[in-house]
């Protein structure tokens, strides 16, 4: 089940993005208490807390006796998650562990075993992926979802393909690019990306098997270093018990899902 965001979240949230759209402008005063209660639905204390971490984000200022306004110079933005997206950082590198030991073999299968077409297919995909260069704070840290599954599809292993769809919708919603690559860094980081893509690619048009296996993980075990770095700078523990319990959360939920039935 989808975890629902705190309500002075989405209050928060909401406030931010009428200041960002211009909606409410630089010096323009916030609504009273009462006037956020009865917008958004909510108590005080919600409306007390998300207007809290507005000023924690220099986005809104006190003036005395007056009430808060919208900053005239916002702080840059500092490094934050939402909470509920913190909770699965555990799970999600505990995802990309699985990924890392099973998608290694199937780049090394698909390189054996593609056709000629498949090969092309698979090319041409990646080019498509690797120019979008949209902005990283609307866009999925595994956007290249369906590049991964076409090696797969082509390994020739029903399970396997099979396996990394059925993961499809639990891996790839769950973190923003935005919180590893900054504006500044984007291009560099697109283009490093498509560096990976395309060894893993010019493997398995050789046919290398192993050269397939040795570049599909470099590019998965970048993702999970970048991944652990995220969670190391967000202050959230990866300690082995607490990496054994996220992941037996995460199968334990997964076991009780049922299994789509076969077409």
């Amino acid at each position: 089940m989808t975890r629902r965001k705190p309500l002075s979240t989405v209050v928060a949230e909401d406030l931010a993005d009428k200041i960002r759209s211009g909606e409410l402008l630089p010096g323009a005063r916030l609504p009273t208490e009462a006037e956020l209660c009865a917008e958004y639905d909510v108590s005080r204390t919600v409306v007390r807390e998300a207007v809290a971490r507005l000023r924690s984000d220099g986005v809104v200022v006190p003036q005395q006796g007056r009430g808060m306004f919208v900053s005239d110079q916002p702080k840059p933005r500092i490094f934050s998650i939402p909470e509920d997206a913190l909770k699965t950082l555990p799970e999600t590198i505990a995802l990309l562990e699985l990924r890392l030991s099973v998608e290694v073999e199937a780049a090394g299968l698909c390189a054996e075993r593609r056709t000629d077409d498949e090969a092309a297919a698979i090319r041409a995909l990646m080019e498509q992926v690797d120019s979008r260069h949209i902005d990283p704070a609307k866009t999925q840290i595994h956007y290249d979802y369906d590049f991964h599954l076409a090696i797969a599809k082509a390994a020739r292993n029903e399970y396997i393909h099979g396996f990394l769809s059925y993961l499809r919708p639990i891996i790839v919603p769950r973190y923003q690019l935005g919180y590893i690559v900054t504006p500044e860094r984007k291009e560099s980081y697109y283009a490093r990306i498509h560096g990976e893509h395309r060894s893993i690619v010019d493997a398995i048009d050789r046919q290398d098997a192993t050269a397939a296996r040795r570049a599909m993980r470099r590019h998965l075990s970048n993702s999970l270093g970048r991944v652990r770095a995220l969670a190391q700078a967000s202050g959230v523990a990866a300690t082995a018990s607490e990496q054994e319990q996220a992941a037996a959360s995460l199968f334990g939920d997964l076991g009780r899902q049922a299994v789509p039935a076969r077409r």
